[in-house]
Parts: structure tokens; sequence; C-alpha cells
């Protein structure tokens, strides 16, 4: 099974895991961000604004996934990509910008944000890696990833991202009811 969809540097048992691994990290991060946030009583400070962010934020990523799932990789998906990660680096300025006049941002969650920040420009340096060598594709070709490879992206990413973010938001609701 090939990390990334039409790779050939991720053949070896050894890179899988490597980049399983690192998936992983990343999600777990995203899992801690949602537990500092709810010891710093997000729903209290910067609410609905900054929850909101971070459901925007997965949703950017998660739709980067899909498509990462779902195409060969060459140089459009590349670039879309690309879009895609530039998009949440915006988005996670934003997010701290709205975050930090209203709550503190202790050194911990600031280098879980490390992690999470970086996380997706690595990941779209392995896909830039693994296009093919000529990169003069010309569109979009659907290559589904095995299932086994979907599963392993969407599972884990609903349990340790999506669900901690849907009860945070839900929090944020609850707390701003009048």
């Amino acid at each position: 099974m090939q990390l990334i969809p039409g790779a050939t540097m991720f053949n070896s048992a050894m890179d899988v895991t490597i980049w399983h691994g690192l998936y992983l990290l990343w999600l777990t991060a995203g899992a801690i961000d949602f537990w500092l946030h709810r010891a710093s009583s997000i729903e209290t400070t910067s609410g609905l604004k900054e929850s909101g962010l971070h459901l925007v934020q997965i949703a950017i990523l998660g739709a980067a996934t899909l498509l990462w799932l779902s195409f060969r990789a060459s140089q459009p998906l590349f670039l879309i990509l690309l879009a895609l990660v530039c998009l949440h680096a915006i988005t996670g300025y934003w997010d701290t910008r709205v975050a930090y006049p209203t709550r503190a941002i202790r050194p911990l969650e600031q280098h879980v944000h490390s992690i999470l920040d970086l996380a997706p420009w690595i990941a779209i340096g392995a896909v830039y890696w693994s296009m093919p060598d000529t990169h003069v594709a010309t569109g979009l070709a659907l290559d589904l990833a095995p299932i086994a490879l979907w599963l392993f992206a969407i599972v884990p990413a609903l349990l340790l991202t999506v669900l901690p973010a849907l009860i945070e938001f839900r929090r944020c609701i609850v707390y701003r009811a009048p």
C-alpha cells in the first residue's frame, strides 16, 4: 500500500510507517489543541468566532485530504492542494488574531500550534515529491486510493479532530445561548 497514490518513493513498509506516524502525530496535536481550548474555557473568551475558524480550518484540510485520496499526483492536484494549504495558513493566522486579545495562549498551546501549522507544509512537500518526474499532467485524473488508506485517513481525523471541534463549537453555542 502506498501512502500517496501513484507514489514510488513510499514503497517500503518503513516509509509508510513513518508517514502514518507523522499523520497520527498531527491529528493527536489537533486533539491536544482542543483539550487545551477546553482547559482555557474558550467558550467564555473568544467563543464562537474562534471555534468557527477551527471548523473552517478542518474543512479546508478535509477537502485537501479528500482530493489527495481521489486523484493521481499531478501538477494540477499539487497546485490545488498548495492553494488549500495557503488558505489554511491564512485562516490559522486569522484564528490566532481572534484568540490572542481575548485569552492567554500558553506555551504548550503555542508548541502544539507549531505542529498544526507545519504539518500541512510537510504534507504538500510529500505530494510534490511523489509527482511523476515529467510534471506535465494537463488535468486531474481520478485515481482512488485503496479503501484501507481512506479509512486510515478519515476515521482518525473524525475521532481526533472533527468530533472534538464539533463538541467545542457546541459548548460555545450553549454558553452563548440566553
